[in-house]
């Protein structure tokens, strides 16, 4: 997958909340760095977890993003939205290797406000998948 392929592909992923393709695309070994967790979390599982709770946290009506910069196989991606009348600016960093799968995934957020409720609903729905 050339880079380009890869951004390409993780658009359609959130756009369509295509998980199966979500699985496809991360490593067995790739690490989820969250905004609100201390220690990066290492594995696909986990990953894929995070990732499938951030996307019905944060992938709403609102949900855009806004650019992105490429750089061989690194991208950082800048997105919006807006959750109960608070707008969350943050930036997925993807990293990825030659066949395209992604091994590193890191998302900052801003403001406080927005971590503040991003770290509340997706403790919400952690809770109910554990359930």
């Amino acid at each position: 997958m050339t880079q380009n392929t890869t951004i390409q592909e993780w658009h359609r992923i959130v756009e369509e909340l295509d998980l199966d393709g979500l699985d496809r695309i991360l490593t067995e070994d790739v690490v989820f760095s969250s905004p609100v967790v201390y220690r990066p979390q290492e594995g696909k599982a986990v990953t894929f977890k995070y990732l499938t709770t951030a996307f019905q946290v944060l992938n709403n009506d609102s949900f855009t993003y806004l650019r992105e910069i490429v750089d061989g196989n690194n991208a950082a991606l800048e997105f919006q939205t807006v959750i109960d009348g608070i707008t969350v600016n943050g930036v997925d960093m993807i990293a990825w290797r030659e066949d395209g799968r992604i091994y590193d995934f890191k998302v900052m957020i801003r403001p406080l406000k927005a971590i503040d409720i991003v770290h509340r609903k997706m403790g919400e729905m952690l809770e109910k998948v554990k359930q």
